[in-house]
């Protein structure tokens, strides 16, 4: 099967140069190509874990929310309290409808006092931020900006972006950001007068640590890419994309994957980026920021109800990909929930995957089965993230 790219399916300014590189699988991802691996996947885990790997994410598009009520309306949106952000800040924030259910999980970055992003993961945020910036009346434009990512992650990530941008990079603290623009002198020939502009984050979606390099304008991503790929080579940098096997072992999640249409945040284990009212709610606990979902999810929470996402550990052979969700059953086969992520684990040296189970299914050490390539294979709870060396 080919995938066909048009109008409604962009590439990126990076692609090209992802698949010259090596990047021979695709999906579409935000209505945007993602380039999802090589035909060496161990040498892309290698990369990543033992040096540093550059990612066409692209596709992780920005909803910018700017003008006189944007703070108000962000903070309306995000389910974690941005009351305090400051400029050159990001935080994780979850986002949920009016029933309390995840609309998408978005890293918001405040870019200066009435202008944010809102990067995120695969869903139409630039649509609901609109309808609900419509219905209430903000006074904000909300647009998709000329802006796309380019990731450096892995051990060596800070030598790769220094080596390219400067070493003034390495003290960009973690979760914060940068706005610049390169200069010509020092750099490629190719590369024209005026520099390059971007956004430089220390964040990214592995657990190896890296930056984000938000470029701001979209003719010059293949500059981009030429300047890192060279400053990378003396540190083994390697083309790659965000990483199944080690995003699993770190336990990162995949909204749209990971979830269904009906999780909440608790249920995807992120509940601890929800500033509900409490001692245990949250990092930035309040009683006082309102937003979307807040009354839904105090209820859902009170319930005691709710499902859990966790680790399973299964046996057998390593495993084929998942192509779409597999139902996991209690030992007498009564079904308990669904295997929503699976691979096999270099790190582990064993077949791991991401379930959300009914209660009282998710307990850890409790075993249970799911049926992989033909056979039932024993699959036994462990909390997250993985703790298994």
């Amino acid at each position: 099967m080919e995938l066909i790219v048009g109008p409604r399916t962009r590439v990126t300014p990076f692609t090209d140069r992802a698949v010259a590189a090596g990047m021979t699988k695709a999906m579409v991802y935000n209505h945007t190509v993602l380039p999802i691996g090589t035909d060496d996947p161990s040498a892309e885990y290698r990369a990543l874990t033992q040096a540093a790997a550059i990612w066409d994410v692209g596709c992780e598009r920005q909803v910018q929310i700017t003008g006189a009520d944007a703070h108000r309306l962000v903070t309306y949106l995000c389910a974690r309290d941005l009351r305090d952000l400051p400029v050159g800040v990001a935080r994780y924030a979850p986002m949920c409808d009016h029933d309390g259910r995840l609309v998408n999980d978005p890293m918001a970055l405040r870019i200066d006092e009435t202008t944010f992003w809102l990067s995120i993961a695969d869903s139409d945020v630039l649509l609901w931020a609109r309808a609900v910036a419509g219905e209430g009346g903000y006074d904000v434009e909300v647009t998709e900006p000329d802006v796309w990512p380019l990731a450096i992650q892995g051990p060596r990530a800070a030598d790769v972006v220094a080596a390219a941008l400067g070493e003034w990079v390495r003290d960009i603290g973690f979760f914060r950001f940068v706005q610049c623009v390169h200069p010509a002198a020092g750099a490629l020939e190719s590369q024209p007068a005026e520099g390059i502009p971007m956004v430089v984050c220390r964040s990214g979606w592995s657990g190896q640590g890296g930056f984000e390099l938000f470029l701001m304008d979209s003719t010059k991503g293949e500059q981009l890419w030429d300047l890192l790929w060279e400053a990378g080579q003396p540190f083994g940098l390697g083309v790659g994309a965000p990483n199944n096997p080690e995003r699993i072992e770190s336990f990162l999640l995949s909204f749209g994957g990971d979830t269904d249409p009906e999780t909440d945040p608790d249920e995807a284990g992120i509940g601890r980026f929800v500033s509900l009212s409490g001692d245990d709610d949250g990092p930035e606990a309040s009683t006082s920021h309102d937003f979307i979902g807040k009354a839904a999810l105090r209820a859902r929470r009170a319930s005691g109800s709710q499902r859990r996402l966790v680790g399973l550990v299964i046996d057998g052979d390593a495993p084929s990909p998942l192509r779409s969700p597999r139902a996991v059953q209690s030992p007498d086969g009564h079904p308990v929930g669904t295997l929503r992520a699976l691979a096999r684990s270099p790190r582990f040296d064993a077949n791991i995957g991401l379930a959300l189970l009914d209660p009282p299914w998710f307990e850890p050490g409790t075993d249970l089965q799911v049926h992989l390539d033909g056979t039932n294979q024993t699959a036994t709870t462990t909390p997250l993230p993985f703790k298994l060396d």
